[in-house]
C-alpha cells in the first residue's frame, strides 16, 4: 500500500464544501417546472487505513460509508418552502474503530425551511432573502461555518438568516442559530447506524455576521464576526464556550489565469473551560489567533497548471491565565487541509503548517493535484491539532512530521456520476513518535475511492 500511495502523490485536487447541486434528471423526470427545484444524490465510498496515529483506537481500519440526499424546493412567489434529506452510514469498520458521528447520521433532515424574498427592500436594485428553519450555510473561506462536503454527515443550522446581494456583487449575511447536535452520540449507535433525530437547543448557539464586496473583477474582500455561546446540559456535558470570532479575507482570483493570492486572518476572544468535567466550573480567558495566506500562479493554456505555496497558523494552548488554543467551530478542512472520516490528523488548532500544492485540469472532466505539507506544533505542551497525541511537559517538541497527499477526480458522465479517488500518508515526526500517549505504529497511510450519481 505504501508503495501505492508515494506512486500516486503528486495527483489530488481540493475541493471546497459541496452545496446543494442544481437541478439534473429528477428535476426533468416532474416535467421541469419553473417553481420547482428539485435534485438528489447517492455516494458510495471504501476507505482505509493502517499506521494509525490517534490513541487508544484501532491501529488499522476500513470502512464503506453511504450516503443519500434529497433536495425539494418550491418556489410560490415571494414565498419559498424548502427541505432537504440526508441519510449517511458506515459499515465494516472494526472493533474500537475511530468512526464517530461525522460519519453516522442515519434518516435525518438536514434542512428544512421557510423562506421569503424580499426583493429590494433593502436597497434600490438590491435582492434581500429571509430564511427560518433548519438549514445549510457555507459563508466565505468555510474554514469557520461550512456545509461540509467529503463528510458523511453535514452541518445543520436551526434559526434566521438574512441575505442581501447587491448589483455589484457585494454580499451582506446576518444570522442567528442553533447548530443541531448529530445524533446518536454513543460507539454502539453509531455502530448500529441507529436511527435518532437530531436535535437542537439554545444550549448551543451561533450568531454573527459575513460581508463580502468584490474590489475588482478578480479581487474580493470579505469581513465577518461570528459569536458562539455553549451550556451544559443534563445529558451533555461541555466546555462552556462564549467565543467571539472576528475576521477578515483578501482573495485575487484572476478567470483567465495568472498571479493569484489569499489571505484571511481571525481572532478568537471570549471565555471557556478547559475541560468537560462537572466539577470544572473555572471560566478561562480565550486569546487565540489563525491565519491562512497563500500565493500562486494558474497557466490559462493546456493543462492549466496551477502552482500554489501556502502557510497556515493556529495558536495552541500553553496554559497560564489564558487559553490559546483556536477553537475551528464548523469549519471544513477537506478542501485545504486533507482528507477526513477514517484519516484528518490535521485541523486549526495548534499548527504551523508550511506547503505547496500543484494542480492541473487535462481535459474539461479530469482534475489532479499533489499537496504537501510540514506539521509543527505551535504549542509543544499541547495535543497537535485532532490527533489527540498531548505530551503536557513539552520535551517531545515541536515537530509532528508532514503529510503528502494526492487525488484524482474524474466526470464519468458530466453532471451525473463522479469518480473521487485519493490518498494520503503522514510521515510521523518526533513528537507523535515520542509523545506519552502516541501509539507505537509507524508512519500513517490511508486510501479511499468513492463513486457519487447525481440527479
Amino acid at each position: 500500500m505504501r508503495a501505492r500511495l508515494l506512486l500516486l502523490a503528486l495527483l489530488a485536487p481540493t475541493s471546497a464544501a459541496a452545496q446543494v447541486s442544481g437541478d439534473g434528471l429528477l428535476h426533468e423526470a416532474v416535467g421541469s417546472p419553473d417553481n420547482l427545484r428539485i435534485s438528489g444524490s447517492v455516494r458510495a465510498r471504501i476507505e482505509a487505513i493502517d499506521g494509525q496515529f490517534r490513541p487508544g483506537v484501532a491501529v488499522s481500519d476500513r470502512l464503506l460509508t453511504l450516503r443519500t440526499t434529497l433536495f425539494a424546493e418550491y418556489d410560490g412567489g415571494p414565498v419559498r418552502i424548502g427541505a432537504e434529506f440526508h441519510d449517511a452510514r458506515g459499515y465494516l469498520q472494526g472493533r474500537n474503530s475511530s468512526v464517530d458521528n461525522g460519519t453516522v447520521n442515519a434518516l435525518e433532515f438536514s434542512q428544512y425551511y421557510l423562506g421569503a424574498d424580499l426583493g429590494d427592500a433593502l436597497g434600490k436594485d438590491s435582492d434581500t432573502r429571509f430564511t427560518l428553519g433548519r438549514m445549510t450555510m457555507a459563508l466565505g473561506s468555510s474554514r469557520l461555518v461550512s456545509r461540509q462536503g467529503f463528510r458523511n454527515a453535514m452541518n445543520s443550522y436551526t434559526g434566521v438568516r438574512l441575505e442581501r446581494t447587491s448589483p455589484g456583487g457585494g454580499r451582506m449575511v446576518g444570522f442567528w442559530t442553533m447548530p443541531t447536535v448529530r445524533l446518536p452520540l454513543d460507539a454502539a449507535g453509531i455502530r448500529d447506524n441507529r436511527i435518532e433525530w437530531d436535535r437542537e437547543s439554545t444550549d448551543l448557539q451561533l450568531f454573527g455576521f459575513f460581508g463580502a464586496l468584490p474590489l475588482d473583477k478578480a479581487t474580493s474582500v470579505e469581513i465577518y464576526g461570528y459569536g458562539l455561546r455553549e451550556n451544559d446540559r443534563d445529558d451533555l456535558q461541555t466546555t462552556d464556550r462564549r467565543l467571539f470570532t472576528p475576521g477578515v479575507r483578501v482573495r485575487r482570483l484572476p478567470s483567465g489565469g495568472g498571479p493569484e493570492f489569499e489571505v484571511e486572518a481571525m481572532a478568537q476572544l471570549g471565555t471557556a473551560r478547559r475541560t468537560r468535567l462537572a466539577t470544572d466550573t473555572a471560566n478561562v480567558r480565550v486569546r487565540a489567533f489563525g491565519f491562512h495566506g497563500e500565493a500562486g500562479y494558474r497557466w490559462a493554456g493546456g493543462w492549466k497548471p496551477r502552482v500554489t505555496a501556502f502557510i497556515d497558523y493556529y495558536t495552541g494552548d500553553r496554559g497560564g491565565r489564558t487559553m490559546g488554543r483556536f477553537d475551528l467551530l464548523y469549519g471544513g478542512r477537506r478542501f485545504e487541509l486533507g482528507p477526513t472520516a477514517l484519516y484528518g490528523p490535521v485541523s486549526r488548532s495548534n499548527l504551523v503548517s508550511p506547503g505547496v500544492r500543484l494542480e492541473a485540469s487535462p481535459d474539461q472532466r479530469m482534475t489532479l493535484s499533489g499537496l504537501y505539507r510540514v506539521l509543527r506544533l505551535d504549542s509543544a505542551s499541547d495535543s497537535f491539532a485532532l490527533s489527540g497525541v498531548r505530551d503536557p511537559s513539552g520535551r517531545s517538541g515541536h515537530d509532528a512530521g508532514s503529510q503528502l497527499e494526492a487525488q484524482l477526480r474524474y466526470q464519468l458522465v458530466p453532471k451525473i456520476a463522479v469518480l473521487d479517488v485519493g490518498v494520503a500518508r503522514l510521515f510521523k515526526g518526533s513528537f507523535l513518535r515520542n509523545a506519552p500517549n502516541a501509539p507505537a505504529t509507524g508512519d500513517t497511510n490511508y486510501g479511499y475511492a468513492d463513486l457519487t450519481f447525481m440527479f
